[in-house]
């Protein structure tokens, strides 16, 4: 992995006008402030951390808290952070960060091309034995695809999620259907796994769920924001839908005391039951595409 660039040489080497700039932005990370026709967006180089999207005509999507802090090695509250190589606590080191390093590590920006339907940022960062790009689309939809090379000769597992926040008009109201029928793992009530049943996705407490062996495209109903917000995703056999509800988001001091009624977690993973396991030298991609309809 080369050198980190500094503002000045990610201006003179990516930098677009009119449709992209780089600054220095919370607790001195460099991140990528696009602005074009399709949506105005921004992401820390720092995690390859998308912070914010928001599509032409339409409301801010991607929520992030005003609370969180920023800084090198610090992770940030909302957007959407990269889990990987594991989710969740380490599985024996408790030492190690929650959800692995990549969403605390620096990452190299390796490319960047405008094309009529977005502007794409592919980013680049090692963590042994994988070598790992993330690549983001912000266009008319966020497209982010994750994929992850196995750099060693013997095969290898990992978890990864992209832990994407949303923002919602009141998480009372909202509704998610595309679970129905699917096994889920109840990190609320000690790993239980349960059943979601014929009924969408809706809330009235604290919700952290694993649902399992699921490809499946959500959609994410919002009457408060008169819209529909679709996540679909491809390589990816785990969703994770989380909300910590009130008593929780107090209780973090990254997080707002009432952040909690305006967002919610829809994450597209591989975790838990759904590890992957890599073959030497080769790959697999996961993948999202968030796209915003109005009622």
């Amino acid at each position: 992995m080369s050198p980190q660039l500094s503002i000045d040489e990610l201006n003179n080497q990516f930098a677009i006008p009119n449709a992209l700039a780089f600054e220095t932005g919370g607790g001195g990370l460099a991140c990528a402030v696009v602005q074009t026709g399709h949506a105005a967006a921004r992401v820390y180089l720092q995690g390859a951390h998308v912070t914010d999207y928001q599509p032409a005509g339409h409301e801010p999507v991607i929520f992030t808290s005003a609370a969180s802090g920023y800084g090198p090695g610090k992770a940030i509250r909302g957007g959407v952070p990269i889990c990987f190589p594991w989710f969740g606590p380490h599985p024996t080191d408790k030492s190690a960060p929650s959800h692995g390093p990549a969403r605390i590590s620096a990452w190299e920006l390796a490319d960047v091309k405008h094309r009529d339907m977005g502007l794409t940022l592919r980013f680049g960062a090692t963590f042994e034995p994988f070598a790992v790009s993330h690549e983001v689309t912000f266009g008319p939809d966020l497209r982010m695809t994750l994929s992850v090379r196995n750099t060693s000769q013997e095969a290898q597992t990992f978890e990864a999620a992209q832990h994407t926040y949303l923002t919602v008009g009141d998480i009372h109201n909202i509704e998610i259907k595309g679970l129905e029928g699917t096994d889920y793992l109840d990190k609320v009530d000690g790993h239980k796994r349960k059943n979601q049943g014929a009924a969408p996705v809706r809330f009235t407490g604290e919700t952290d769920r694993v649902y399992l062996d699921t490809p499946s495209t959500c959609m994410l109903g919002d009457p408060g924001m008169a819209r529909t917000i679709t996540i679909s995703k491809a390589g990816s056999e785990s969703t994770v839908i989380w909300n910590p509800w009130s008593q929780k988001a107090k209780a973090m001091s990254d997080l707002g005391d009432d952040d909690w009624l305006r967002m919610v977690c829809i994450e597209t993973a591989n975790a838990g039951p759904n590890a992957v396991t890599v073959d030497p030298n080769r790959s697999h991609t996961m993948a999202t595409t968030i796209a915003v309809q109005r009622l």
